[in-house]
């Protein structure tokens, strides 16, 4: 197990694109600016996708341009193609992240495309990232399992993440979309993947669906992974997987890593004051065991 562990804070995007209510602009930015003090290192702030297919970050241009950006920490948006890509650089974006599925049946649903077409549409996003000196980070969602097709060849999730890594991505996030893994098949993938995209290269993001986030993270942390994927207060999921509850709540895995040892650099109180200040704005209790605990 690695020493540090850098924790992706995805709740501004991944969490809230999920939310049925729109949540107000200055919301969300305040909510980053709350992130940005608790020492996270990253933090995704929105998505530069069509306001149509996501309503809920419709404001995304406005939130970047609004947020207080913390020497140190780098705040990430996702672009679905070079549309997005030159909305994000208009407003000073310095790192994007694409995405794709390791299922078919998942890409289209979610993009109406292929897996190959997706890998396309980033080709041109790739080249003009580099050329601008602009980081990409890669997602492979549905690595454990598809709610249109069920299994997920291992062979698929491998050939995404290298396909990815080959692209230019400095670093690719593994997603249990749907949240139906467990430890050995956790680990089973990341050792798969690892054998052809560097260790260093890999992040592991898991929903809590079946309450398995945690153990699938510990297994995973064991084999060397040094980047974990979650959300503050447990919020998100996926609006084209039904059934998938929320992201694993960023308290916990800081809770759980402080008791391992393993530094993260979180100020866990901060960070669980932020999840009921997040809780409360979406009128609802914390998704975190910890956060509620600590309140």
């Amino acid at each position: 197990m690695r020493p540090t562990v850098r924790i992706v804070e995805v709740g501004a995007r991944d969490g809230l694109q999920n939310e049925k209510a729109i949540v107000a602009t200055a919301d969300k930015i305040a909510l980053i600016d709350r992130l940005s003090a608790t020492g996270l290192q990253s933090i995704e702030a929105t998505s530069f996708v069509s306001p149509k297919w996501v309503p809920q970050l419709a404001d995304a241009a406005e939130v970047f341009a609004g947020i207080t950006r913390k020497s140190g920490v780098h705040y990430p948006v996702l672009v679905p193609n070079e549309r997005g890509y030159e909305r994000a650089l208009a407003v000073g974006v310095e790192e994007i992240a694409v995405f794709s599925a390791a299922s078919e049946a998942f890409n289209q649903k979610n993009i109406n495309a292929s897996i190959a077409e997706s890998l396309a549409r980033f080709e041109p996003v790739m080249a003009r990232a580099k050329a601008d000196g602009i980081r990409v980070r890669g997602y492979v969602s549905t690595v454990l399992g598809c709610p249109y097709q069920g299994e997920v060849p291992v062979a698929e999730v491998v050939r995404v993440a290298r396909e990815l890594h080959q692209m230019g991505c400095y670093e690719v996030s593994l997603g249990d979309t749907i949240g139906i893994g467990t430890p050995g098949k956790a680990r089973a993938m990341l050792r798969a993947v690892a054998s052809e995209v560097p260790m260093d290269a890999l992040a592991v993001h898991f929903h809590d669906t079946y309450g398995q986030a945690l153990a699938n993270i510990l297994a995973c942390l064991e084999e060397g992974v040094a980047v974990v994927d979650s959300a503050v207060s447990g919020v998100g999921g996926c609006p084209y997987a039904k059934g998938a509850s929320g992201n694993v709540a960023s308290e916990d895995v800081v809770y759980m890593l402080d008791g391992l040892g393993v530094e993260s650099g979180v100020d866990l109180a901060l960070l669980a004051e932020t999840g009921r200040w997040l809780a409360t704005l979406l009128g609802r209790k914390t998704g975190s065991k910890v956060g509620r605990a600590l309140a």
